[in-house]
This record gives C-alpha cells, sequence and structure tokens, in this order.
C-alpha cells in the first residue's frame, strides 16, 4: 500500500486514551482520516478538540464486540490498536477484563482483518520483566514478563508478528502531559508528588528503567506507517537511548527543577513492581526513528500541568 496522506483510513482503538489523545491529533495533522473507537470508562472528554476536523470520526463501543468490529474493519487501511487495561495495577485490579481485552480482542481483531490491513501494535518492554539492569536489553532478549499486563501484551505481541503486515512497538515507560492524563506512570507520578507533596519516599533506588516522551511515541507511529514496507514483521524497542535512568537518577533529575523536594530512599519495604532493566534503542535508530523530547523537557511540561490538575484526578488503578 502506497502512502496517500488524503485517502489512508487509519481505526486507532482506545483512541480517547493517554496515549490515543495525542496520537489522534498528531495523526489528523498528517492528512489522515482517522477513526476512533473507544468505550470512555474512564468519563474522558480527551477528543473533543478535533470535533471541528471533518477526517475524524469517534464510535463509542467496545473492542470485545464482534459484530461493531467487523463493520469498522470494513474500510480502513491501518490498524492502531491502544485499547487495552493498562499497567500492573490496573490489570491485577481487573484480570478478566485485562485478558478479554488485551489478549482475546486482539486474536478477535487479528481474525477478522485483511492480511492487507496493516497493523502498528505497541506492546511494552517491560516483557523483558527483571534483570540485572546492567545489561542492555534487545529485541532478541528472551521476554520474561513479572504481571499479569506484560504476559497478555507479550502473548498478542507473538500473535500478531506469526502473521502479514505488522509492526510491533515495546514502548518504553511513558511520560508528558496528555488530555487524558495519567499519574501512574512512574515519570509523571514522581513528578506529581514532587509538585503536590514536596517529598518522595522511594523503594529500591537502583532499579533502572527506559523512558519516552508521548509525543514521541505518537510520530514513531507515523513513522512506522510512512516507512511500513522497510519495517513490517518486526518488533522495535521504542524509548530515548539516554534515558535509562535508576529511580534515585530520576528523583534527582527532578530536585533539579524542584530545588526543595525531599527524598527519602527506604531500606524497610518493598516496590511491588519488580522490573528492573536498560534497554537499547539501536535497531529502530537504525531505521531512522530518534526519539528527541529529553526527560528534562517531560519534568519542565508536567510541572506546568500539574498546577491545572485537581488532586485524585487521573490515575488508572
Amino acid at each position: 500500500m502506497s502512502v496517500d496522506f488524503s485517502k489512508v483510513k487509519i481505526l486507532v482503538t482506545g483512541g480517547a486514551g493517554y496515549i490515543g489523545s495525542i496520537l489522534t491529533g498528531t495523526l489528523l495533522s498528517r492528512g489522515y482520516k482517522v477513526k476512533i473507537l473507544d468505550n470512555l470508562m474512564y468519563d474522558q472528554t480527551s477528543l473533543l478538540q478535533y470535533c471541528h476536523d471533518p477526517n475524524f470520526e469517534f464510535i463509542k463501543g467496545d473492542v470485545r464486540d464482534k459484530e461493531l468490529m467487523k463493520g469498522l474493519l470494513k474500510d480502513v487501511d491501518i490498524i492502531i490498536p491502544l485499547a487495552a487495561i493498562v499497567g500492573a495495577p490496573a490489570c491485577e485490579n481487573n484480570p478478566k477484563s485485562a485478558q478479554s481485552i488485551n489478549l482475546e480482542a486482539i486474536k478477535m481483531l487479528n481474525f477478522l482483518r485483511s492480511n492487507n490491513q496493516w497493523v502498528i501494535f505497541p506492546t511494552t518492554n517491560s516483557g523483558y520483566g527483571t534483570t540485572t539492569g546492567e545489561i542492555y536489553c534487545t529485541e532478541e532478549t528472551p521476554l520474561k514478563p513479572i504481571s499479569l499486563y506484560g504476559k497478555t501484551k507479550v502473548e498478542a505481541e507473538k500473535i500478531l508478528l506469526d502473521s502479514k503486515n505488522t509492526i510491533t512497538l515495546r514502548l518504553a515507560t511513558v511520560f508528558g502531559v496528555s488530555p487524558r492524563m495519567r499519574i501512574d506512570l512512574l515519570v509523571n507520578y514522581f513528578v506529581y508528588e514532587a509538585v503536590i507533596r514536596g517529598y518522595l519516599v522511594i523503594y529500591e533506588k537502583d532499579f533502572k528503567r527506559n523512558y519516552i516522551h508521548i509525543r514521541d511515541v505518537a510520530d514513531c507511529f507515523i513513522y512506522c506507517i510512512e516507512h511500513f514496507e522497510e519495517m513490517k514483521g518486526e518488533p522495535y524497542n521504542v524509548g530515548l537511548n539516554e534515558a535509562n535512568l535508576s529511580k534515585e537518577e530520576l528523583a534527582n533529575k527532578i530536585k533539579e527543577h524542584i530545588p526543595s523536594l525531599y527524598i527519602h530512599y527506604s531500606e524497610i519495604g518493598c516496590d511491588p513492581d519488580k522490573r528492573n532493566y536498560i534497554v537499547s534503542n539501536d535497531k529502530i535508530m537504525s531505521k531512522g526513528f530518534k526519539a528527541k523530547w529529553s526527560i528534562d523537557y517531560g519534568i519542565k511540561e508536567l510541572i506546568k500541568g500539574y498546577k491545572m490538575i485537581p488532586k485524585g484526578k487521573f490515575c488508572n488503578a
């Protein structure tokens, strides 16, 4: 399929969510016709700003509705399945929905779609699980997810990669401001606590993760669309190479912007999230995509955003 901005039709499931609310605007700005399916489970109004655009269409519904999905898939060229119960706590709180939305709905979508339709699927680099935090995880590193969230996303990825015309993106921990904000993501949470409470209590301060700004995620989807033929059939780590950081390093970066922040590293207790890894993003960089928004940029953005967000809003679990 050659890419003609004026004709390509894209279906985004879960498009009113944290990533989808940014991705929708990015796709529309490039001239794509965008159809969003979302059940609005968080009563969000994150897509209202796009209603003026004739290339925007919204359908309220459930990705597990087979007849609805059959109809929606008839006239689209590209599918971006964002609909999911996202994050380990949210999945543990609702395991049946996590299994049916994160995995079974992907199986159904893959069965219903034509092999000629492209799928660009966001999974998670949390599939790498717990490592030493010293050796870079590449796309060849064995996947050993430790949460229900990670397990459902890893299995869904395998199903899609065993099919035609797919790309999977193993996203680093995302940060940044979105119309459908999430505060439970690590950078977002640390900055929120710093701004609202003025202190952080950190367990396992040396545990590491990779990070990526939400607008880099949206740009990566665009890049995959525009370079699909040379990228298809493969998984790609998507993160900021400069942002393989320990919790302690992340907290100290935030303190550079909020000097009054008090940080307590607790020796008693533990973090239920045991992920500890650093990630190589060299593969996708070799294809020409490089994340550009820094952790420092994101921290500044979040500090401004939290001045406008009421306490207690925008947590997934």
